[in-house]
């Protein structure tokens, strides 16, 4: 049986079982003349985040997208609102297994096996992420050594004389390990982790990015993967082709379209995804649109990984900016340690300026950084230099883009 085959099987048993238990989805299948005989996916309406946001306010405190009585629910997770109002998750013992299956995929696919330490640097509160990755972890017999509450430094030796062979973290947190080791002469090359596992935020597939972190970490290899509270653990990198996602399609039915027009975009062409989760029937999602945008490839991988979010994207005098791209810039020029890019739109059309933490002297920072910029993008960008650790550290998803 192909691929779309099984998972035509596997959408065809979620609606069966959620129709009429589900009180979100079964009116809106209904209406489109949906069951569980459907033959072409693009039968289903799309789902927008602002639904999920208005039925869970309109029924309060966690809408009606639940198949099953509350009180088969033993998981409550909360998404991390970057993008505006967050949302409740809860999870049945059975969707929360699934999704700890999909983390095992993503581990073995870095070559994680039982007997390895994983550390886990962020504090443990609502967000889907992290619990689902500490928990796949033990089911595979890792030690797994939690982070929560400590700083970073003393994060940093807790992975070196807990002999830790894998760290999670974002991209970002990876990177401001290598630069307080750095001042704090922790000396990287005596760990003995040999991948970090990064997601989050797009950084794992920006190359420059990845670059610092591997010159920071000389034993460990990124590894790049994504995830959302309201969907699970999506994709994992491919372990020949780095900087570019695997869709797990066992578990999830992708799509990749135009944002604007919701029909289908190319192969090759930037997109918004638009997953399925074939599993997670205790609170299920049909064609929902993520937000994200990506680059399919003919193959059906990301190329680059989550490129931006929609909402991210500023056009700024003809030219799309992608966060990604300009992350891609800046991490190539050495000696930056931080920065912001500040998104003027008090006009009608929309200017950026960008303001770097030097690492120790700047050495005409600035204006090595406005050249690669006006050379990558055609574009005069101000760019500022700000006093050493003006700029904000970030444990979790980076927030450098602020818009005004």
């Amino acid at each position: 049986m192909s691929d779309e085959a099984q998972q035509l099987d596997a959408l065809r048993a979620l609606i069966a079982e959620i129709i009429p238990a589900n009180r979100f989805y079964t009116p809106i299948l209904e209406r489109a003349g949906v069951d569980a005989t459907i033959d072409r996916l693009d039968r289903i309406p799309f789902t927008t985040k602002q639904q999920l946001i208005d039925d869970q306010q309109a029924h309060p405190p966690y809408g009606t997208n639940l198949t099953y009585p509350i009180g088969q629910y033993t998981r409550f997770n909360q998404t991390s609102a970057t993008t505006g109002t967050p949302m409740r998750w809860l999870d049945t013992p059975e969707s929360w297994q699934w999704m700890l299956d999909n983390w095992r995929r993503v581990y073995e696919a870095a070559g994680v096996t039982g007997g390895d330490r994983v550390f886990f640097a962020f504090s443990f509160g609502p967000f889907l992420g992290f619990w689902t990755a500490f928990e796949a972890a033990t089911q595979m017999q890792c030690l797994c050594i939690p982070g929560g509450g400590m700083s970073s430094t003393a994060r940093l030796r807790t992975i070196i004389d807990n002999r830790a062979t894998v760290l999670c973290c974002t991209p970002t947190y990876a990177m401001h390990l290598g630069q307080v080791a750095h001042k704090a002469g922790i000396n990287l090359g005596d760990a003995a982790v040999k991948v970090i596992i990064v997601a989050g935020e797009p950084g794992g597939s920006v190359p420059a990015t990845r670059q610092t972190i591997e010159a920071a970490w000389p034993t460990a290899r990124v590894f790049d993967h994504h995830g959302m509270t309201e969907v699970g653990p999506v994709s994992y990198e491919c372990p020949e082709q780095p900087g570019r996602l695997l869709i797990i399609d066992s578990s999830y039915i992708a799509e990749v379209i135009d944002p604007q027009t919701g029909g289908t975009a190319e192969a090759v062409d930037t997109g918004e995804l638009v997953l399925t989760t074939l599993g997670r029937t205790a609170a299920p999602l049909l064609r929902y649109r993520t937000g994200d945008l990506v680059q399919r490839n003919a193959d059906g991988s990301l190329e680059g990984g989550i490129l931006s979010r929609a909402d991210d994207m500023v056009l700024v005098r003809g030219v799309n900016l992608y966060p990604s791209a300009v992350d891609q810039v800046i991490r190539s020029i050495d000696g930056v340690a931080e920065y912001r890019v500040d998104v003027d739109t008090t006009d009608s059309m929309a200017d950026i300026s960008v303001t770097i933490e030097p690492c120790e002297e700047a050495n005409n920072l600035d204006r090595k950084t406005q050249k690669a910029l006006r050379d990558a993008f055609n574009l005069r960008i101000p760019v500022t230099l700000a006093r050493p650790n003006e700029l904000p550290r970030f444990e979790m998803k980076a927030k450098r883009w602020i818009h005004r």
